[in-house]
């Protein structure tokens, strides 16, 4: 089990939650301030040249800053600024961060800096996985999603225009520092699509969790910094433990995907962009919960209290209304799939989830019931 160590750094409460994969091990650093403060990154390379990967959005917000934290650690600090937004998650891109780090000669002993969401954290996790067959890097997500799901676990990936995520690498961060000051400049429908993955964790992991989200939603929408911090701190939590059991996804870690087969399908179905990660996830646990219903494994109040929550924050609880064999074509392509058949991640009653085909038929029912979403 993960054990987060509480500490301060220049008067400021951190807490350092490890992820355990022997030599590949590192921390998530959680706390205000942080992003400006290199003391409180103990793990990370203080040597040779940075290059710092961020989009349009976050670099006239954050990138400045950043530069200046970094060369108190580095000789060299260079930045490539990306395009925002999900649709820009390509190999066009991709290649913009290939092209500075060969303009500006980096070698071996560059580290890239991710500042920037999901998207981000992707793309330069991606890079740093194969430019001189690997390079370190360090994760510095900004958005809330980016902090309690994709800059954990050191899954990196660019988008195909027929799935999400479908080319990419294994490759783990340096460290991972997550600043909640940052989550201030958020737009509200980016934090409450980061508010969707950490709804996920208490279904699959910890019902505890989750009754604690029920009684502090309105703490969350309202970014009060104490619930900010223990959400992305257990949520963080939670990934390390499954990460550090299952690093390659090849079992356990696949429960985190809890509504991301139907969701993934839905991103795909409408278009990358169209609607956040976060919130097709949303509606894709909706349907999910609804199947595992469906299927014997988890009683009706755990869907019912996963659509109260999920309105509450103001998430979608209805899926697009996409024909049914679109949602199929496009969740045969999902990298749970085998052999043609779908594999989804299901609630195994409170707390506990599992993986499992089901049968189209029953499938086609839960979409013509539910994905009825503008």
């Amino acid at each position: 089990m993960s054990i987060s160590a509480s500490g301060e750094v220049a008067g400021r409460a951190v807490q350092r939650v490890p992820v355990d994969l022997g030599e590949r091990s590192y921390e998530v650093v959680i706390g205000q301030g942080v992003l400006d403060d290199p003391s409180a990154w103990r793990s990370a390379v203080t040597d040779g040249t940075a290059m710092v990967v961020t989009n349009t959005t976050v670099a006239a917000l954050f990138l400045k800053r950043l530069e200046q934290t970094l060369l108190r650690r580095h000789r060299l600090v260079h930045s490539v600024v990306l395009p925002d937004g999900e649709q820009h998650k390509d190999w066009t891109t991709l290649s913009q961060i290939f092209d500075a780090l060969l303009q500006w000669q980096c070698d071996r002993d560059t580290t890239i800096y991710a500042l920037g969401g999901g998207v981000v954290g992707d793309m330069a996790g991606f890079a740093a996985a194969c430019f001189m067959r690997g390079v370190s890097y360090v994760q510095l997500p900004t958005t809330l999603l980016a902090q309690v799901d994709s800059s954990v676990g050191g899954k990196t990936a660019i988008n195909h225009p027929l799935g999400k995520n479908m080319i990419g690498a294994f490759h783990q961060p340096r460290i991972v520092v997550c600043d909640i000051d940052t989550l201030s400049t958020l737009p509200d429908r980016e934090l409450r699509a980061g508010l969707a993955e950490i709804i996920k964790y208490g279904p699959i992991a910890d019902w505890a969790f989750f009754e604690w989200l029920e009684r502090h939603a309105e703490n969350l929408l309202a970014r009060q910094p104490r619930a900010l911090m223990h959400a992305v701190q257990r949520s963080c939590e939670i990934k390390a433990e499954v990460v550090a059991r299952d690093e390659r996804e090849g079992g356990l870690r696949a429960i985190l995907n809890f509504g991301h087969t139907f969701g993934h399908a839905i991103e795909a179905g409408v278009g990358f962009g169209a609607w956040l990660h976060g919130e097709a996830v949303a509606a894709g646990m909706v349907l999910a919960a609804s199947l595992s219903e469906r299927m014997g494994l988890a009683d009706g109040e755990v869907s019912v209290r996963l659509v109260k929550l999920l309105a509450r924050c103001e998430l979608p609880i209805r899926a697009p209304a996409l024909p049914v064999e679109r949602y199929l074509q496009l969740m045969r392509l999902d990298k749970k799939a085998r052999g043609g058949d779908i594999r989804f991640t299901l609630l195994d009653g409170r707390g506990r989830a599992v993986v499992r085909s089901a049968n189209d038929a029953l499938v086609r029912e839960v979409l013509a019931d539910l994905a009825t979403g503008s």
